[in-house]
């Protein structure tokens, strides 16, 4: 990552904390889960959208560094379309997603269906453009590779 963009992604991962920054009106959905961790339910979830993370909190207010910092990546990425579920008002749910994933951390970052990881996994796919290439996949045109191709005119 080249310096004055790393500085940037530095920037926004901070932003959260720092500026109280609002993400509202940015097309996040956040998303009841029905009070069910059942298995059935979570597969519907994941597969309700092309982006899905379960996160402690909302992207308005994560109550976790974690949390905020996928929130802060996608935001980066101009990813506006995702939904969102706060674990922390389901305790089913918390448990659920974990046992659904077999992973035991949250915040969970689903694309196309597929469980992506958690906040180490989706930021190193972001310093190593790996998430770039998966947004491609979907459909999704990542920001960053406008402000590379801006970069690389200069």
């Amino acid at each position: 990552m080249s310096g004055s963009l790393g500085r940037a992604a530095a920037a926004l991962l901070c932003w959260g904390h720092s500026a109280g920054g609002s993400l509202r009106g940015l097309g996040m959905r956040a998303a009841s889960s029905g009070g069910s961790g059942s298995s059935e339910h979570l597969d519907m979830l994941v597969k309700k959208d092309r982006v899905v993370v379960f996160l402690k909190g909302t992207p308005e207010q994560p109550q976790c560094g974690f949390s905020n910092t996928v929130v802060q990546i996608l935001r980066l990425h101009s990813i506006r379309d995702y939904a969102v579920y706060n674990v922390l008002d389901d305790p089913q749910l918390r448990q659920g997603i974990k046992a659904y994933s077999n992973w035991p951390t949250i915040p969970q970052v689903y694309l196309n269906s597929e469980f992506v990881g958690d906040c180490d996994i989706l930021l190193q796919m972001h310093q190593n453009g790996d998430l770039v290439e998966e947004l491609k996949k979907l459909g999704i045109r990542s920001t960053l590779l406008d402000e590379k191709k801006d970069q690389d005119s200069k």
